[in-house]
């Protein structure tokens, strides 16, 4: 059961944007696994994928046209990643991609394909390039709701944001939806999200704005520590809002539509997390008193990646010792551990790198309990900080992982 998740809340439509969802049966009979997004003429688009190597072919795709063309639609399947299937992954990628060309009226360079699901093995592009004009007679400014069904996998409820702000005089809408619940690391995890905003900023600009908010929300969420082959996240702008072009990175109207995207990034992300595989807690790491973000980073994602640590949060076993060691082991340069301190939500656990004085076991059980846990550690080494959200890791996890294909 997803951590704080109380069902889909209201998504605002964005202007110049429609979406499509149907059930193809690429995997699974009767389950929605097509999306199609649709985008207004002179809609702008910038995206953030993958770091892994082996990354999909739809990701490869993507890139090539993104630099190509101005999107005109994307393409969504689940069911297969499209992953590690070499160059008739491409073909099969390249001729849904040439299929939806055809039947929208525009050059294929102008469509994006993603895709999700078992990594290895070849899509029935014949299924999706059939599904196609069901897809297109779907679409719809309020299809949502619909498409954040569509683009699940192992998800066990559909995730989206929806933020409103003002810029100048105009009301600028920020809407997005997102999948993933395993196989989450950053460099971007094994997530797709598709976040579209009505505001009129330049392709630069754009680009530079999901950058920053990804940095401050997907890629400060793990679940497993692994990276996927198909990670993907495009922020559209389709310029509907009517405000002043925002064509610098600086300025009011700049701050307030970053900060309302990296908000919906934010509550897309910590969705994911809440919605983790086998998921029972979650779990702020927050790390202060470093010498530099990027020590504590080093020790938040070690932290976050210890089984040890993960396990006893599942049992709601106040372990403070797993925490302690996974600090001392984070590879970073300095580490005085007699500065170091350790709390669980607003109980101190560990003053001076030892057991502080006033901590009792039955405190420390009743925050364990709780579903959801902030674990703070104080380095004593500086002003730095930083930030990451992660889950516990239960026997569903493995069940879940271990019957994937099945």
């Amino acid at each position: 059961m997803a951590v704080g998740l109380h069902g889909l809340s209201s998504l605002g439509s964005v202007t110049g944007i429609r979406l499509g969802t149907v059930a193809a049966g690429i995997r699974k009979k009767d389950r929605r696994d097509l999306v199609l997004i649709e985008c207004a003429p002179g809609t702008h688009a910038a995206a953030v994928f993958t770091k892994n190597r082996f990354c999909a072919a739809p990701v490869i795709v993507a890139r090539e046209h993104l630099a190509k063309a101005v999107p005109r639609a994307l393409l969504i399947n689940t069911g297969f990643a499209n992953a590690g299937t070499g160059e008739p992954g491409l073909e099969d990628a390249r001729a849904c991609c040439a299929a939806l060309a055809k039947q929208i009226g525009c050059r294929t360079e102008e469509i994006l394909p993603f895709s999700t699901g078992v990594i290895g093995e070849r899509f029935p592009r014949e299924r999706i390039i059939a599904a196609l004009p069901a897809c297109q007679a779907a679409l719809n400014e309020k299809g949502w709701a619909e498409a954040a069904h569509g683009i699940m996998t192992t998800d066990t409820v559909p995730k989206g944001s929806s933020r409103q702000t003002r810029l100048d005089s105009h009301t600028v809408t920020v809407t997005g939806i997102a999948k993933g619940a395993g196989m989450i690391r950053p460099d971007m995890a094994t997530l797709l999200a598709f976040v579209a905003t009505d505001a009129a900023v330049t392709p630069a600009v754009l680009q530079a704005c999901v950058s920053a908010a990804v940095n401050e929300s997907f890629n400060r969420i793990t679940v497993d520590g692994d990276t996927s082959t198909n990670d993907a996240c495009v922020l559209l702008a389709t310029g509907a809002a009517g405000n002043p072009l925002i064509d610098h990175a600086e300025g009011e109207d700049h701050a307030a539509l970053l900060h309302t995207v990296t908000e919906v990034f934010t509550e897309l992300a910590q969705a994911i997390v809440r919605d983790a595989e086998g998921a029972t807690k979650f779990i702020t790491v927050e790390v202060r008193g470093g010498r530099s973000e990027s020590d504590c980073l080093e020790v938040a994602y070690t932290i976050a990646h210890s089984p040890l640590v993960k396990t006893a949060f599942f049992a709601s076993d106040p372990n403070w010792g797993r925490i302690l060691a996974a600090i001392g082991r984070a590879p970073i340069a300095q580490l005085d551990v007699s500065k170091v301190a350790i709390h669980l939500n607003e109980l101190r656990v560990v003053r001076n790198g030892a057991l502080d004085a006033d901590y009792a076991e039955a405190k420390g059980l009743a925050v364990m309990r709780l579903p959801e846990i902030r674990i703070g550690v104080d380095l004593g080494a500086g002003y730095a900080s930083a930030r990451v959200w992660t889950s516990d890791l239960s026997h569903d996890y493995v069940r879940i992982n271990a019957e994937y294909r099945s």
